[in-house]
């Protein structure tokens, strides 16, 4: 007889279902990673389940803390997470708040699994747009850079493969250093500049082509879209 396909979970040990209600039952702390249509079914299907010992963390967009606790039973202890794609890479940027049922040790606990993930930072529930905007698409904004940067260098002469390994490099390097000195990036640009040097002059290019205001409305769009899909 053939054998049922095994789940990506049995492959770490892990006990998987397709029962929303099991899970609840069978947990004191649930993630929410729903497409925002769906999430209403799924909170209507396991709010008999969901009790005081359960914690539940929602990464769902768009889906305020009051819309989660409207939808749950009073007094659940709440939180809103927005990850963003680098933490499959153990380099991700994710902000977190909290329902007004949820206290400090929460708060500690999914610091405490997610640090391993990357950035993780409570704040005030009305940043998690902005960080939509500025970290969850600007991961792409980042990828554009990168690939321009690349392109300038095959343009140059270089070949693109190792083109593109330089330029991931360095952005690398470059978000290293920032993080780990705490220096603001304006004074590390200026520490790069030379007195008619080689930055300098493609730094004016940069200006010239608008690349600060770009990027700046392009954050702004973002964050603008991600406050439209939560009243969608």
């Amino acid at each position: 007889p053939s054998q049922r396909p095994r789940s990506p979970g049995q492959d770490w040990g892990c006990q998987t279902t397709a029962c929303n209600l099991e899970v609840v039952q069978r947990s004191s702390l649930v993630f929410l990673a729903t497409k925002p249509h769906v999430l209403p079914g799924v909170l209507e299907e396991i709010r008999p389940a969901v009790g005081p010992q359960h914690l539940i963390v929602s990464l769902v967009a768009g889906v305020t803390l009051h819309t989660l606790q409207r939808l749950l039973p009073p007094h659940t202890r709440v939180l809103r997470l927005m990850p963003n794609l680098p933490c499959v890479v153990q380099a991700g940027a994710m902000v977190f708040s909290r329902g007004g049922s949820a206290g400090g040790q929460d708060c500690a606990l999914l610091r405490s699994l997610l640090g391993s993930c990357g950035l993780c930072e409570e704040v005030p529930e009305a940043h998690i747009d902005i960080h939509t905007g500025l970290s969850g698409s600007g991961v792409a904004y980042v990828y554009l850079f990168a690939e321009a940067l690349a392109e300038g260098a095959v343009k140059m002469g270089m070949p693109g493969a190792l083109a593109s390994r330089i330029a991931a490099q360095t952005l690398l390097g470059a978000a290293k250093t920032l993080l780990e000195s705490g220096e603001h990036p304006a004074k590390l640009r200026g520490d790069v500049c030379t007195p008619g040097g080689t930055t300098i002059h493609g730094l004016h290019r940069l200006e010239r082509g608008g690349l600060r205001a770009a990027v700046m409305d392009a954050v702004q769009a973002a964050t603008e879209r991600a406050r439209e899909l939560a009243h969608e």
